[in-house]
């Protein structure tokens, strides 16, 4: 599979560009590779599609604020579900007024309709879900099924509306175009301006007789089982997008789009740091003197570990790469264990009598070295 090209390289634009530079770039490439105006050029289509997938992410600012952070995971992989499921409508329905041909879109910028009609194809709603996910399920990446209820097309009439799925009539106010042209006289001369047909709404077409099953509506609410590929090293809050799993439009168009909200889940005993992990281990002041081996918790399961004789309160041990992996694939975090020594409440009398004799012993005495750092300056040279 080809290594998807950086979306600021696809559109030549730094990253710090502006939505203005971005959307300036996107026209003059589009303009370049239209494959209307390459009809010989076999490869003019892919640069088409890649320059509409790098401007959906970057045009959009929550968008681009995630492929910032997290690259193309953090957009799955780019708008129009990943690139695999781009296709030329769904760029003419959500870009072409860029050109400011109005209903026209690319047509009317080249002048002449080329392959596609004037009216612009509609695009359903998208749909917005939460994903709640264990800190295991973040860490491994994790296959969902999930029960969602989407307006899908009818398949008593096809989706057209009609009754039986017989042929739409051309609107009669718009001829089809979809929008209705309004020509007004002024000090300037005459101002053609452009609006939806109030009669057809814009579709172009009308349903004389209603399918009886949609009502006209041409789709139908229907409870579907979405199957959902969470990549590993997702994080609270994060938004996934699944193209074409939203709701179809009235009469015909492209679906909308599934967008999937992250939910981190707490854990009941490990926290979560960026991609670290980490865990709370108490241990008895005999094991911190006498040194034990003691089991912790991880991600992948329960792990032994080794205190050091004379291990400190606050000293932090590191097990390397048991924390969350990268979502863009730079290697996986740490789980952190913070070592905390438990000193008892309640003494009874023979171990008060014992303490008593060590309190007198020199190697009970407070004596750190100068070696020892202490707990602040320990995290901050595990961080960074």
């Amino acid at each position: 599979m080809a290594t998807k090209r950086d979306y600021y390289e696809v559109l030549g634009v730094s990253k710090g560009a502006s939505a203005d530079e971005i959307k300036k770039a996107y026209r003059k490439i589009a303009i370049k590779y239209h494959p209307d105006k390459n009809p010989d050029d076999p490869t003019a289509e892919d640069k088409f599609k890649e320059a509409a997938e790098a401007y959906e992410v970057l045009s959009d600012d929550q968008k681009r604020q995630r492929y910032d952070q997290f690259g193309h995971q953090g957009v799955n992989g780019g708008g129009f579900g990943g690139g695999g499921g781009m296709n030329m409508e769904d760029i003419f329905s959500q870009f072409g007024d860029i050109f400011g041909g109005g209903g026209g879109g690319f047509e009317s910028f080249f002048g002449g309709g080329g392959q596609r009609g004037g009216r612009r194809v509609r695009k359903g709603s998208n749909l917005r879900i939460k994903l709640k996910l264990t800190l295991e399920e973040v860490a491994k990446g994790v296959e969902k099924k999930i029960k969602v209820k989407r307006y899908e097309a009818c398949p008593v009439c096809d989706g057209n509306g009609s009754k039986n799925g017989t042929a739409l009539n051309t609107c009669p106010t718009c001829q089809g175009q979809g929008q209705v042209k309004r020509v007004v006289n002024t000090m300037l001369g005459q101002m053609v301006s452009s609006s939806t047909c109030p009669t057809c709404h814009g579709e172009g077409k009308t349903v004389s007789q209603k399918c009886d099953a949609c009502h006209g509506e041409g789709r139908q609410l229907r409870e579907e089982v979405i199957s959902i590929n969470v990549p590993a090293g997702v994080a609270d809050g994060m938004q996934l997008s699944m193209s074409g799993k939203g709701n179809v439009p009235e009469r015909g168009g492209i679906p909308g789009d599934l967008l999937i909200q992250i939910e981190e889940e707490p854990h009941p005993t490990l926290r979560r740091d960026g991609n670290n992990v980490m865990f709370e281990q108490y241990v008895s002041f005999v094991d911190a003197t006498l040194g034990a081996s003691v089991e912790v918790p991880t991600i992948d399961g329960k792990v032994k570990i080794k205190i050091d004789p004379g291990t400190q309160s606050g000293k932090i041990l590191r097990l390397r790469g048991k924390g969350i992996p990268d979502i863009n694939g730079y290697g996986r975090g740490d789980q952190l264990i913070h070592i905390n020594v438990w000193t008892p409440k309640n003494v009874n009398a023979e171990e008060r009598q014992i303490l008593e004799r060590l309190r007198e012993s020199q190697n009970f005495a407070p004596n750190p070295g100068k070696n020892e750092k202490g707990f602040f300056e320990k995290m901050k040279e595990y961080f960074q």
